[in-house]
This record gives C-alpha cells, structure tokens and sequence, in this order.
C-alpha cells in the first residue's frame, strides 16, 4: 500500500501547488518527517472577511514523489471542491488498493476513472539516463496518464533567470551553505529550493530544507535570530517580511515568475548583501560568495543555441541534469577511490579474528593523491579544486557521505567475516578449545546472524543457512546441561 494520506484545511495565504520537506534522496521513504502537497483554491466571496473564500487540499506522504502526488492532486481537487467528503473517501479507498512502490517497478495506479501509469526508479538506474517515454500499455482502457518521471523536476525552467550562475549555486548547495531562496508564490519557491537540492545527484544533500517556509513555522525564531550563524538550511519563502528578518543571511537568492520564452530568460546578477532593501528588492544573487572553479561557458552556449532552435524544454533539462551530473562526479570519483583504498585486503579477514578495522580518513594524504587523480581526468573546467575540497570538508555533505561511505564498508566487512567462517574448518577449530570457548563463539555467531539480517548485509541467504547449521553443529558438541541453556537462550 502506497503510504498517502488526505487533508482538507482552510488557510489564508497559500498558492496552487507546493512541496515542503527535509532532506533526503529523491527515491526514498523519509522516515523522520513527512512531505506535504497542496492545491489551494481562492473564489470571491463578499460575505468574507477577505473577500475570498480560500481552500486547500493536501496529500501528505512520508514518499518524495512530487510529479506523482501533484498530478494526483490535479484530478482529485476540483472534484473533490464539488463534491466534498463522499468524493474524498472513494478516492481514499482506491488509493488504498494501490501497491508498495517497488524500485524498478511500473505501476498502474487507478483513481477517479484515470489510470497514472508510473515507473519506481531504483538504484541499479543510469544515472543521467533519460526517463522512459512510454511503458507497457497492457492494452488498458482508457489510456493511462504516463508520468515520465515520479520525482525528477523541469530543472532548465526552473533555473532559466539564473542558468549563467549555476556552477555557484551548485558550489553552494555541495558546501552547505545556508540559503534564502525570495520568490513570488509558493509554487516557484518550491520548484527552485527542490531544484537546488536535486542539483547534486548523485551525492545526496545532507543539509535540511524548507521549500515553503513562513512565519508560522516553528523554526521560525530559530532562522530570523541574529545572535547566531545561520543553519545549514535552504529556505523558501514568498512573504516580503522575510527580506528584513532574513537578511543577516550570507546567500538570498530573489526570483521572479517562471516563464518560458523564445530566448535566453533575462538573467539575475550577483549583488552584494547590502543591495538587498526592504521594500523594491530587485531579482538576483545577493552574497559575497566567490567560487572556486570557473564558468563553463560551453554549457551556456549549448544551452542558448537550444533555445535559438526551440529545442524541447525536456530536452534542455536533460543537458543541464547531464552537466551538473558530470561535475558533481567529477568532484566525488576522486574521494570514493581515496576511501576505496582504506578497506583492509581481503586475505587479512581470517574466520577466528574480528574483522580488521577501515583506516582513518585522513584529509592531508587525500590532497596529495589530487595530483595524479584529481578531478582534472574527468572535468574540464579550471580553478581552486583543492580549495573547494577543504570547504567541502567542513560541510554536513561530506559528513553524511563520509558516514554512509563507513556504514556500507564496514557491513561489507561483516559480510566478507560471515563468508571466511563459512568456509573454514569449524570442527577442527574446536579440537583444543574449552567450553568458555565454544559458548563464546556460538554467542558471537548468533549475533552476526542477527545483526547480518536486521540490517540486511550484503550476503547470500544460503552463508546465512550455512551460518546457522554450523551454530547447531557447534552447541551438539556440548554437554546436554550447556545444550539445554544454549536452546532456551
């Protein structure tokens, strides 16, 4: 069952769609927060105090599914505003018989007389690769509304009043750095704050993230206070409040309404912080920020000719998803060889030892390996890598990389244990041990199969088994008093 669930509120301020939540990959099921979609709907109404009776609907799911979830909304809504209740809760029941959202999948998923035809990516995908056009049909009736993409955003419209500046925006969001994103609905302070933090695929964005944020939010005093730094956070806002309590910030990023024309979108520029005013806030990047790398100026170039041949707005995205894929694997490669080479060989991993313990990250022989492997072999843009790496270093990207990198060498240690007492001689081993010895053992053995399945170790189900019937093997050795206490234990 798809986890969704549906709200209906009453707000004042809100606009047509938009996607608040934290930070996680784009794929996966956010275990701590929830992510919240919202259809609003504003009719005149001279009874009201406002003079419009206002509206929303919102799907709440802990799934970051934003293509899906906003097409869903888009059928459900305005029936649902005609209809009310009765309408909601035959949607609730459909949406009830939809199955889990398995990676590789594609699901057929019936509500309200339409069939949403999606495909669940899964890490075996390509990165970069282009969404699938058209899936299996299966000669429904009628026709399923395809989604090319569950997840993945139009990144060329978001980015086109800033596309001359994405290699520092890029640079930010890798660093961490706290981010205002100004905009004039909550739909494109959404579109851009997800755009931002998709920018760095395939290295995940550890920091948080708001698309929509306002004055109600909890946090609220927490980002305006000026007695300390700024969190490592990307806000989206659209009250013009936020320009005076926000402005001790070091990064603000103003937009205006996404439009797309026959050419190259009037581009912001950087402007220093002090620019930023109260009231006429012009749209561009107010920081000091400077980069470390250069422009790429192909890109741009690539881009614009693009435009000039009204090439597909898809399409466009694709090359700029490409590039900043690209770029973002050129910085990362170099530091999954460094930590590739802190795993111990595989010949010190001996059945009756524990696992050898991974080598320190030690930031100062990574740098000396830059020379002979940096990213200069997969990137032709010129600039301070050695100083962006250092930056990097101090940031929570690199904190969470570097952890998960650690998790999944330490389980593949574990895995690799697993698999050296399988294959060693555990009836020989045995010969000259004492009881204290052999109850030991079977305690240890016990716990690495349980550690091996709970946390789902990178080994087969049959060196499990395997694991297993030595543990038996073992404890039929023993006395019938150990046996009894060993079966109860």
């Amino acid at each position: 069952m798809m986890e969704v669930f549906l709200l209906c509120v009453f707000v004042c301020c809100r606009k047509l769609v938009s996607a608040t939540c934290p930070s996680q990959t784009p794929t996966q099921r956010e275990s701590a927060h929830y992510f919240g979609y919202v259809y609003f709907r504003q009719v005149k109404d001279s009874s009201m105090k406002r003079g419009y009776f206002q509206k929303s609907l919102v799907l709440v799911s802990r799934l970051p599914y934003v293509n899906l979830f906003q097409s869903l909304l888009q059928l459900i809504a305005p029936e649902y505003f005609d209809k009310l209740e009765p309408c909601l809760e035959a949607v609730c029941n459909e949406i009830d018989q939809w199955p889990p959202p398995v990676p590789g999948q594609t699901l057929n998923l019936p509500v309200m007389g339409v069939v949403i035809q999606v495909r669940i990516p899964s890490r075996v995908d390509k990165p970069g690769s282009s969404p699938v056009k058209q899936f299996n049909q299966e000669n429904l009736l009628p026709a399923p509304l395809v989604l090319p993409s569950i997840h993945e955003l139009d990144l060329f419209r978001c980015f086109q009043p800033v596309l001359i500046h994405i290699q520092m925006l890029w640079e930010l969001m890798l660093l961490g750095e706290p981010i205002v994103v100004m905009a004039p609905s909550p739909t494109v302070s959404s579109e851009m704050v997800l755009a931002l933090t998709s920018c760095l695929a395939p290295l995940r964005y550890c920091c948080d993230y708001r698309p929509y944020f306002t004055i109600h939010d909890s946090e609220f005093k927490e980002y305006t206070t000026r007695t300390q730094a700024p969190p490592n956070i990307v806000v989206g806002v659209t009250n013009p409040f936020f320009i005076k309590t926000l402005q001790h910030w070091p990064h603000i990023l103003r937009v205006g309404e996404l439009r797309m024309s026959g050419d190259l979108p009037k581009q912001v520029k950087v402007k220093k912080l002090a620019k930023l005013k109260t009231l006429d806030t012009k749209p561009g990047i107010y920081t000091s920020y400077k980069t470390f790398l250069h422009k790429d100026k192909t890109l741009i170039k690539r881009l614009l000719k693009g435009i000039q041949r009204k090439r597909p707005s898809e399409v466009q995205s694709a090359l700029l998803r490409r590039h900043l894929l690209e770029l973002t694997q050129s910085f990362i490669i170099p530091l999954e060889h460094y930590i590739a080479s802190l795993m111990p060989l595989q010949r010190a991993i001996t059945p009756w030892k524990n696992p050898p313990q991974i080598r320190p990250f030690r930031q100062e022989d990574f740098m000396k390996t830059l020379e002979h492997a940096g990213p200069q072999l997969t990137c032709v843009l010129k600039g301070d890598w050695l100083g962006l790496y250092r930056r990097f270093f101090k940031s929570p990207n690199f904190d969470g990389w570097y952890r998960q990198r650690h998790k999944e060498m330490t389980q593949k240690l574990e895995a690799l244990h697993l698999e050296a007492i399988c294959e060693a001689n555990i009836v020989a081993w045995m010969k000259d041990k004492s009881e204290v010895e052999i109850v030991d053992l079977v305690l240890k053995l016990r716990e690495k199969l349980v550690r091996a399945r709970c946390q789902h170790l990178p080994v087969k189900e049959e060196t499990l088994q395997r694991v297993g019937l030595y543990i038996e093997t073992i404890i039929g050795s023993l006395p019938e008093d150990l046996q009894t206490v060993l079966h109860h234990h």
